[in-house]
């Protein structure tokens, strides 16, 4: 059955859904991350982080894998293989009984969710490119936000319910949910004539492409930067907000609450970028962070553990500006890449990804007790990030001169 042409509000729920699966598989998994250190006696209290950060490591590698053969045998068809790999590993994540084992079961789980983020990522640039390419990543991403709001949440509920591996049950029913939704009602948005044959040198010729075109590159590397230090406070949140500010329960809607503002200004940043551009709009989005971040180090250093007030100030500051950075580096990123929407795509998501795992992880097993060792990545990693943006900007701007 061919599906019928799908309207633009249900693509973007559609869209939104399937790139959700990555934030819904971290944030779901936050609320149980001391439950599962405990029950599956963790030799040290960071080595629960692993569950978020090597996540992000099968998502890392996996994703140069999908998108060249996405542009060889179409979107849908990788979609589903995606979608089934999640569910295995979502089984051997259900049935684990040491840490090793779930943390392998999160690694092929994330070997899954890159399917479909990355060939979602593609489906995009297939039907839209340039500022309304990165309105629609806005938009998208200010509905998909709804499900980091709630994923900590659900997970709290599901683990008061049934405890932390009906998590798992949860996240392979998605997955059927995803498969049948896509099935019925997304058409092939890559027709056989515009694929491109499965050879080694063709896909080693796109990555380079990628790789030496400096706004693609340079935006890949910003994006890494800034997705590092916050995946450094995804996997410490916990411990930071349950145990440092003593939370508790209260954490799981702390976190929901600081969500709803990354897609608070996804939503404003999907018009102003029309009127500003996308530069201008992550080069703002960077600097707030680093301005916060160091505000709250300095405070640190010189005062104390600042009071928790001023903790949600500065975390609200930091997660809000990756609303407006995200949607605008990710469609600078694959504006020069048309003609090479899945490598590039794949490529961008995974060369982000492994410098975010590496650089997060550092961050995040440096967790002391406090929050200062994130604050300080933050700020490193956000000077970093607006080197490489202005580097990216710099040949954008003489292309387009006379």
């Amino acid at each position: 059955m061919i599906p019928r042409e799908i309207g633009y509000r249900e693509f973007v729920i559609l869209m939104a859904s399937l790139i959700a699966m990555v934030a819904l598989s971290i944030d779901a998994m936050l609320p149980a991350l001391l439950d599962i250190g405990k029950d599956l006696d963790a030799a040290d209290p960071n080595d629960p982080q692993l569950v978020i950060g090597l996540f992000f490591l099968g998502l890392a590698f996996a994703q140069v894998i999908y998108g060249p053969l996405s542009d060889s045998f179409g979107r849908r068809r990788l979609i589903f293989v995606g979608l089934g790999i999640y569910l295995l590993g979502s089984a051997l994540c259900l049935v684990s009984e040491s840490l090793p084992v779930l943390i392998a079961g999160r690694v092929i789980q994330g070997i899954g969710a890159a399917g479909p983020r990355i060939v979602a990522n593609a489906v995009i640039r297939d039907k839209y490119s340039g500022r309304t390419m990165a309105s629609v990543m806005s938009v998208i991403m200010s509905v998909f936000i709804v499900v980091p709001v709630f994923a900590p949440l659900i997970g709290q509920g599901i683990i008061a319910l049934s405890g932390w591996r009906a998590i798992f049950w949860f996240f392979a029913l998605l997955a059927i949910g995803a498969m049948l939704w896509t099935a019925v009602r997304l058409p092939e948005t890559l027709p056989p004539e515009k694929r491109k044959p499965l050879r080694f040198g063709t896909v080693f010729a796109a990555m380079r492409e990628v790789v030496t075109t400096r706004q693609s590159f340079g935006c890949t590397l910003c994006m890494g930067m800034v997705f590092a230090s916050f995946l450094a406070f995804l996997s410490t949140a916990p411990q930071i907000l349950g145990e440092a500010y003593e939370l508790g329960e209260w954490f799981p809607l702390t976190f929901s609450c600081l969500a709803a503002g990354i897609g608070f200004t996804s939503a404003i940043n999907s018009k102003l970028v029309l009127k500003y551009g996308m530069q201008r709009m992550a080069s703002i989005g960077i600097g707030v962070i680093i301005g916060a971040s160091l505000g709250f180090a300095l405070w640190s250093v010189v005062i104390g553990m600042p009071p928790l007030g001023i903790a949600l100030l500065w975390l609200a500051c930091s997660a809000g500006s990756i609303g407006i950075v995200f949607g605008n580096l990710n469609a600078m990123a694959m504006e020069p890449l048309g003609h090479i929407a899945g490598v590039g795509a794949a490529v961008i998501g995974s060369i982000s990804s492994l410098i975010s795992v590496t650089v997060g992880s550092l961050i995040a097993r440096s967790y002391d007790g406090t929050a200062l060792p994130v604050a300080m990545g933050y700020v490193i990693c956000g000077g970093a990030a607006l080197l490489a943006l202005r580097w990216a900007a710099s040949q954008r701007v003489r292309r387009v001169q006379p």
